[in-house]
């Protein structure tokens, strides 16, 4: 009589999970692939909107308004949903844009510093803080002119986003430096007009940073006209030779210019700008290396599986008697000990059914952004559609962990579900956990509040547990998985093995050529996280993640099979960790990249860098191990199915 009503339950928590997801990527998502949306007219308000500061000196976010800039009348924030964990929050902004209407010397307000306030100017600027804007989706960047030594062209204009806060420099003789703000911002928004409809799209957003020690005469008012400033006069001294440096009670007149540019450049090219920087000929060049590795590796399998195994496979099978086979060596020999239960299987079985949730995550994920689902302009999309789809993949990652326990002949699924569940979600939310309270502490805008938290926990545990029981049940009820060959009762001893079929070489070796394959393109995901750069070409990342899956199932099933050939039959862990310590490569190599590339100072920021890079890590090791033992799973009951075992 239980069965119908967990049937129904089950079926109703799918219903559930169904319309979650499809209101998620209604409302996550502002537009699909080839949908443009709509222009502005003439006059119309422009919102601009105020993103975090930004150092990849102390990677630690802080709010624009944590400064004393001037602020609008009222400043509304992003609002904090479900799902995002780590994202942007934009702030209204005091800067006010009409659609093709250019301005010039507009004052913003007038700020007198403190001495905190001018410490706090300082210490960002130490810090090489970066102030960043957004204007119909798009991030402000800064252009800057390089000259090249060609005939056909001056310069070369590399972007950066969002421009400094200030600069600390020698000024009139002084030895220790000064601070100096950029108080005054020419804005350039580059747009590309629509004859039909007579609108007109954003395609660009640049800023010119100044810093201007703007004079006046007579008392401030809001009526006050700079002399050094004036759109009456058309008068705008952005060049001057006095620039306003920040102390104690120093005023500062913040003040800006709107320019409107026509351009070529269409709507759905407008992040050209931004991917510039990629270098593209390095990214092929790492593809097809990659390519080179698994067209080398797929070489072996294929001179294993069609000439060697065929070869002993046919063989064997000719043999009259069994007295005769015993004759033979190598992976024939291990037959009967091959399928034999693995130590700690529970622990196997958990996290191959972690791995395999993980897999599925990423993989939806690769393909949404392939699609254009995950745009650049919607930064937060991925993390959201991570969450929701890691928590309904956890029907796979019960139903997995529970089938290969079945097949281990273990008796408690429930409790290999309970741990699958709980362990590798609840080891990333207590590193998470400790990694938010750090920067809480350093006042940071990018700590997780409690109620973000607690309704992760909830997501976690009231969503994603429940649906992993779901698969484990199903997974369970199944018939358990036959093994090709019987397994006797007692063990076959393991023969000394040679020097380079040791465990740990073999293992560390295994990882090398996955990590290799695709350390190129983990370079620039790298800088794309911590340089604070707009990471899209996914179709890169793509093709290196399946790179990736076939370099760890190859290299896998190679050692499996030497491995096998030593008489060695112990193979189920060793083919996870095969592939799995690619992980450990990628954490070196985080390592390196900290020392070489970052500037990093603050204790907190580099236990902060390491400690994102340990949870990355670990994810790897997951994903990576899983597909090894995966391939090593269907390698080995492929062969033996082809013996003639009596």
């Amino acid at each position: 009589m239980t069965m119908p009503v967990i049937h129904r339950s089950a079926l109703r928590l799918h219903l559930w999970i169904f319309v979650s997801l499809l209101l998620f990527f209604i409302r996550a998502y502002s537009y699909f692939p080839g949908i443009a949306p709509g222009g502005y007219w003439k006059a119309n308000l422009l919102k601009v909107k105020m993103d975090e500061l930004t150092s990849t000196k102390t990677q630690i976010l802080h709010s624009y308004y944590s400064l004393p800039y001037c602020k609008p009348n009222k400043i509304v924030g992003s609002a904090e949903n479900l799902v995002e964990v780590h994202g942007d929050r934009f702030d209204t902004s005091p800067y006010v844009f009409k659609m093709r209407e250019p301005q010039m010397c507009n004052v913003v307000c007038r700020v007198v510093l403190d001495a905190k306030t001018a410490k706090e100017f300082k210490e960002k600027m130490d810090d090489e803080y970066r102030v960043n804007m957004i204007l119909d989706d798009l991030p402000l960047v800064h252009p800057i002119h390089f000259p090249i030594h060609r005939p056909d062209q001056e310069l070369f204009i590399a972007y950066e986003h969002g421009f400094p806060v200030g600069l600390k420099a020698l000024y009139d003789g002084s030895t220790d430096g000064k601070y100096f703000i950029y108080n005054h911002l020419a804005f350039t928004v580059k747009f590309h007009e629509d004859l039909q409809t007579d609108t007109a799209r954003i395609v660009g957003f640049e800023v010119k940073p100044f810093s201007v020690k703007h004079v006046y005469e007579g008392e401030w008012s809001d009526k006050t006209r700079l002399t050094t400033c004036d759109p009456h006069t058309k008068q705008a001294d952005a060049y001057s030779e006095s620039p306003q440096e920040v102390e104690d009670n120093k005023e500062i007149i913040f003040t800006y210019d709107v320019e409107f540019q026509e351009s070529n450049l269409k709507w759905a090219s407008r992040w050209d700008t931004y991917l510039v920087m990629a270098d593209v000929q390095h990214r092929w060049f790492s593809i097809f290396i990659s390519f080179l590795i698994v067209l080398f590796l797929s070489g072996i399998v294929a001179m294993i599986m069609l000439r060697t195994l065929c070869h002993d496979i046919s063989k064997y099978n000719q043999l009259e008697t069994q007295e005769e086979a015993q004759e033979e060596t190598g992976w024939k020999l291990v037959h009967a000990d091959v399928f034999r239960p693995p130590r700690n299987s529970d622990l196997l079985c958990v996290y191959v059914g972690t791995g395999v949730q993980f897999f599925g995550m990423v993989l939806a994920t690769m393909m949404f952004t392939v699609l254009g689902f995950l745009s650049p302009s919607n930064r937060d999309g991925s993390t959201k559609a991570m969450l929701m789809l890691w928590v309904f993949m956890g029907l796979f990652a019960g139903y997995s962990s529970a089938r290969i326990c079945k097949m281990f002949k273990g008796k408690e699924w429930k409790k290999v579900t309970l741990k699958t569940a709980l362990m590798f979600p609840g080891t990333i939310f207590a590193l998470f956990s400790i990694l938010n309270a750090l920067i809480s502490g350093e006042k940071s805008s990018g700590t997780v509040s409690f109620g973000t938290m607690f309704a992760l926990v909830v997501l976690w545990l009231g969503a994603s547990v429940p649906l992993v029981f779901v698969g484990a049940y199903v997974g369970f009820k199944k018939p358990a998985l036959e093994d090709p060959v019987k397994t006797n009762k007692t063990s076959r001893p393991i023969p000394k093995q040679p020097w380079y079929m040791n465990p740990v070489l073999s293992i560390l070796l295994g990882g090398m050529l996955p990590f290799g394959a695709v350390f190129i393109e983990l370079f620039f995901t790298l800088t794309a996280v911590w340089m604070h750069h707009v990471y899209a070409t996914f179709s890169f990342l793509f093709i290196a993640f399946l790179i990736l899956i076939i370099t760890c199932a190859e290299i896998t099933i190679v050692l499996c099979y030497f491995q096998l050939c030593s008489e060695d039959y112990n193979w189920w862990w060793r083919s996870y960790l095969t592939s799995g310590s690619s992980a450990l490569y990628l954490f070196l190599y985080a390592t390196f990249y900290f020392l070489v590339k970052l500037r990093i100072t603050k204790p907190v920021a580099c236990v902060l860098y390491f400690g994102y890079m340990l949870i990355a890590s670990y994810g790897f090791f997951v994903l990576t191990g899983t597909v090894g033992f995966c391939a090593c799973f269907w390698f080995t009951r492929l062969i033996y199915s082809s013996l003639k075992v009596d």
